[in-house]
């Protein structure tokens, strides 16, 4: 009975102990959820340029080449500590007018990287690309091969903007190590603000459900006035806005884009308003 009585004791004794008792450490940091947010079409135009740039936080620029501005434009996204990104207009489905600078299928592949590399030139301090529409392009696995050795060679990442489903461009660029990531939400499909603000939902909502997610907007008066109001809510909102750069990976997919609608190869049939000078 007293050995009993002793076994008792020290069971008792070592439940209250703090080694048995204590829960077990667990990390209370939560795993940062983060967004990177890119605006398209940069360069043409002066005033929506320089306004796009005055968003807070660390925003993605990504100016097509051979513009009037986008030289000085990208120079200062650069002395502002922004990422900048080369805007790559590719051939589409649709036959949209491309401007200058433009991949096509029937280039040869000479000719497709002296017109990359002649683009790369035209934008100061390039990160990334990305694709100014392409959903014919896209689709073409030796023309994304060829623009894949050429962002290799070039040391970028590369942002698929999928405007088609069936763009391959995400899949060749893993094949091809480079680093590579996937738009998930375009905020601006429809112009106007409470539309934009519903897709910036979206895509925290996304980012929420996946860790991150990448949307990609553009300098119309609607979008910047959102991101404007919106932009310094998103640490309160437990939110971290990154470089493009920042969620780029050379894994396996991360997301369908699929169930998103797509953002289509006529998003420069609106031009922007004139630009003042």
């Amino acid at each position: 009975m007293q050995l009993r009585g002793l076994g008792l004791w020290f069971l008792l004794i070592l439940m209250a102990s703090p080694w048995v008792m204590a829960e077990p450490a667990v990390d209370t940091a939560q795993e940062k959820i983060r967004i990177a947010l890119i605006i398209d079409d940069l360069g043409n135009q002066k005033v929506s340029g320089t306004q796009a740039l005055a968003l807070p936080g660390p925003i993605t620029y990504a100016f097509l080449p051979q513009t009037p501005f986008a030289w000085q434009l990208a120079s200062e996204a650069h002395r502002l500590n922004k990422e900048v990104m080369l805007h790559l207009p590719m051939e589409s489905d649709f036959g949209n007018a491309l401007g200058d600078g433009a991949l096509t299928l029937d280039m040869s592949q000479a000719d497709f990287l002296q017109t990359l590399k002649f683009n790369l030139a035209s934008v100061p301090y390039v990160a990334g690309v990305n694709n100014h529409m392409g959903s014919l392009l896209t689709r073409d696995p030796t023309a994304m091969r060829w623009l894949m050795n050429g962002l290799r060679e070039a040391g970028l990442y590369f942002i698929d903007s999928r405007t088609t489903d069936a763009t391959v461009a995400e899949t060749v660029a893993r094949s091809q190590l480079i680093a590579t990531a996937r738009r998930h939400v375009f905020l601006d499909n429809v112009q106007d603000t409470s539309s934009v603000k519903a897709q910036l939902a979206s895509l925290i909502e996304l980012a929420r459900e996946q860790g991150s997610a990448i949307g990609i907007g553009h300098p119309y008066p609607e979008t910047l006035t959102v991101l404007a109001e919106e932009l310094p809510k998103l640490k309160a909102a437990g939110i971290e806005l990154v470089p493009a750069s920042t969620l780029t990976y050379h894994g396996s997919e991360l997301w369908h884009a699929s169930s998103y609608p797509l953002h289509k190869d006529v998003k420069n049939s609106k031009p922007l308003p004139s630009p003042i000078y």
